[in-house]
């Protein structure tokens, strides 16, 4: 915070942004304002922010593991939930028995939640698939939500977000999963 400010994280009040061509080109004391010829939205004392940017989600996925939160709260640990089926793998199966459309809806609904509180950048993670079918599903899911244009997205594939269920207890078998580097790569160009 600038000492010299009264106000913190450089508020300034009774501004005026000049706006040409899309682009904040001056703020100026709305004192100052000229009028002749301009187009002019009245803020009414609201704040102007730049949009903001959620550079990590997982936002294409389908399950609820509110219920985990309870269990952490009395002193379980996120290894005991997940051994009892709680945790990431309990989304991935979720998540893989869920319809490419019903992904969309539950996706979409999250974007348009995060564009209203002022999201204009999303970056969107794969991840609860833990194979390449559903993992391009999810890959897919986030394409066509970047088509609609409500905000800007950058798709990611993090396909090997954590060990899947079915390798639990030999992770040696893990390089026949498709997960592989090679396959990963392939799928990204493929989707993204």
């Amino acid at each position: 915070m600038d000492p010299q400010r009264q106000a913190p994280y450089g508020l300034v009040d009774n501004q005026a942004l000049i706006v040409r061509e899309g682009h904040i080109c001056d703020i100026v004391p709305e004192t100052q304002l000229p009028v002749s010829g301009d187009n002019i939205h009245d803020m009414q004392g609201r704040l102007v922010t730049p949009g903001l940017i959620d550079c990590h989600t997982h936002l294409v996925f389908a399950g609820n593991r509110a219920a985990e939160w309870e269990q952490r709260l009395n002193g379980a640990s996120y290894q005991h939930i997940s051994a009892q089926g709680g945790g990431i793998n309990a989304t991935v199966s979720a998540t893989r028995a869920c319809a490419e459309e019903t992904l969309y809806l539950l996706a979409r609904e999250r974007m348009m939640r995060l564009a209203s509180e002022g999201v204009t950048l999303l970056e969107i993670k794969s991840g609860y698939g833990l194979e390449l079918a559903t993992e391009e599903k999810l890959l897919r899911v986030a394409a066509k939500l970047a088509a609609e244009n409500a905000i800007d997205i950058s798709p990611t594939l993090l396909a090997a977000h954590a060990t899947p269920a079915e390798y639990r207890d030999d992770p040696g078998r893990l390089h026949h999963s498709g997960l592989r580097d090679d396959d990963s790569a392939a799928l990204a160009k493929r989707v993204i």
